[in-house]
């Protein structure tokens, strides 16, 4: 597989690497993926797979690959990502899908923006490499959503996709509930409503490594859909104990 390219080179800033940072990644059936994808986590930090029922070997193949491996039975993208954040002790958590589609050494960037004070939430938006690597459906829906979110929230963010950085402490506050597909839309509407600075940058979006669990079929697109009709609905609120005290709004 051809390595995504380098938004920035991958060098840590000097004043980051005394902090800890783990990246939650997700995984059901990901074989195939992980080596190309635990090979691109940099080396000071610490890369957590998720494994959420997997039959294909892929937590002996992370552990295997130097990765912590968190068992989490119940299924779901949320529960799954979930189980990540709290099995982490570090200062730092991002998340990134395991499939291959997302190059978690971009993600530098994202976590310097945070160290630096100068965001609480940073989101990467998804810039499809080649055919393929966003059907068209998906990305419709993706549209819908972030219209859907500016209404709600005024977060004016063209993608809700999984990659994403933020403190462990501040994420843990907002109270997370959804354990299926609506988690991230969910971390993005009650981070706003905590008035958290949202930042959006692009990352390249490569096709990923085998069939998609929720875009990837009918019924998955449904119950992402539904999922994250539910994240909307809820009446705004404002987290408690994040340790962030920010205006509202802030986002790109």
């Amino acid at each position: 597989m051809t390595p995504s390219p380098s938004v920035e080179p991958d060098v840590p800033a000097p004043d980051a690497r005394a902090v800890r940072v783990d990246v939650v990644l997700p995984c059901l059936d990901e074989a195939a993926a992980l080596p190309w994808v635990l090979e691109r986590v940099p080396d000071d930090w610490r890369a957590v797979v998720v494994d959420n029922g997997s039959t294909d070997g892929s937590a002996d193949i992370a552990r295997a690959l130097g990765a912590t491996v968190v068992h989490e039975r119940q299924r779901g993208f949320g529960a799954a990502c979930h189980a990540g954040l709290t099995s982490s002790d570090a200062d730092i958590v991002c998340f990134c899908d395991c499939d291959a589609s997302l190059d978690p050494g971009l993600l530098r960037p994202f976590v310097r923006r945070v160290t630096d004070g100068e965001a609480d939430l940073v989101v990467g938006r998804r810039r499809p490499q080649g055919r393929g690597a966003w059907p068209p459906h998906a990305r419709a829906g993706n549209v819908a959503l972030a219209r859907m979110l500016r209404r709600r929230t005024g977060v004016r963010l063209h993608d809700l996709g999984p990659m994403r950085a933020a403190r462990r402490e501040d994420l843990l506050g907002l109270g997370l509930t959804d354990r299926r597909s609506g988690y991230p839309l969910q971390m993005v509407v009650r981070a706003a409503d905590a008035g958290w600075r949202i930042e959006e940058r692009d990352v390249p979006y490569l096709p990923r490594s085998g069939k998609s669990k929720v875009t990837g079929t009918w019924r998955g697109t449904w119950h992402a859909v539904r999922d994250m009709r539910a994240v909307l609905a809820e009446e705004p609120r404002t987290a408690s104990g994040t340790g962030v005290r920010r205006a509202a709004g802030g986002a790109l």
